[in-house]
């Protein structure tokens, strides 16, 4: 199972009373924020963690109601999160970070920059999309998202994982497994999954993608049967700064090719590599 590592602190901040569990992994300059996708708890992300250069400080966070969380009071959308993510970020004190989004990931880590611009500096957003405008993926894939039994039921997350993730995990289910098994039990929560679901009903970034002024990098893989191609192209056209990185796999290629794109992902947030102030 995948572990926090000892030099990272687990954190319970306390926003609008309830608690949300966050992991900050210390270091120099600016921060990597990570917003991680629907219905995974902050582990799912170590691999990348671990390949990512050390030096750079990183902090992730479980949504509300996931992994060891505290579930909401009523729901929530995806710019009351940005903002709860603010008052966190506030409370850890920082100020100014980056950001990178995964799949329903990608699209609070779009929010937060267009809403937060002073306090996002780069953003990287990984196998996502500009939301309900989105072209989709099969209707499979699509029935299979829309509940948390891959999370609540290993066997049957290892049998449809191939299907849905694509790209090495067609060829070895095993890969999906082992990412599950890193998951906190209570990820589980059907309540919390459709609240998360419900957080991105009917949103979309095209509106505003040409608000967002920071420099972008988007990555996404050849064979994603949840986010097809097509979508990263979209989002590469409406951001005005923007770079595309396609790689050779599917929807979680961040983590089968943790060792390939971390290298490349710091590069982008490289100290040099920052706007004049």
């Amino acid at each position: 199972m995948m572990a926090t590592t000892p030099s990272e602190q687990i954190h319970q901040v306390l926003v609008h009373g309830r608690r949300m569990r966050v992991c900050v992994r210390p270091g120099e300059g600016t921060p990597l924020l990570l917003c991680n996708g629907i219905g995974a708890s902050l582990e799912l992300l170590q691999a990348f963690v671990d390949a990512l250069d050390p030096s750079i400080p990183v902090v992730r966070f479980d949504v509300p109601g996931i992994g060891g969380s505290q579930l909401p009071r009523r729901p929530y959308n995806l710019a009351t999160l940005a903002r709860s993510l603010g008052r966190v970020l506030t409370e850890l004190g920082f100020d100014r970070v980056d950001v990178l989004g995964i799949s329903w990931g990608g699209a609070l880590a779009q929010q937060f920059a267009a809403q937060h611009p002073r306090r996002c500096r780069r953003l990287v957003l990984v196998s996502t999309s500009a939301g309900w405008m989105m072209v989709p993926g099969s209707p499979h894939v699509l029935r299979t998202m829309s509940t948390p039994r891959r999370y609540r039921d290993p066997e049957y997350g290892a049998s449809v994982a191939g299907s849905i993730y694509g790209g090495a995990i067609r060829d070895d289910p095993g890969l999906g497994r082992r990412f599950y098994a890193g998951q906190k039990t209570s990820v589980t929560s059907r309540r919390a999954y459709f609240l998360q679901l419900a957080a991105g009903a009917g949103w979309t970034s095209l509106p505003f993608l040409k608000l967002i002024r920071q420099p972008t990098l988007v990555l996404a893989g050849d064979d994603d049967p949840i986010i097809p191609l097509a979508n990263a192209r979209m989002l590469h056209r409406g951001l005005p700064h923007s770079t595309l990185h396609v790689f050779r796999d599917g929807h979680l290629g961040l983590l089968v090719l943790a060792d390939e794109l971390a290298p490349v992902i710091a590069d982008f947030l490289r100290p040099d590599k920052a706007d004049a102030g």
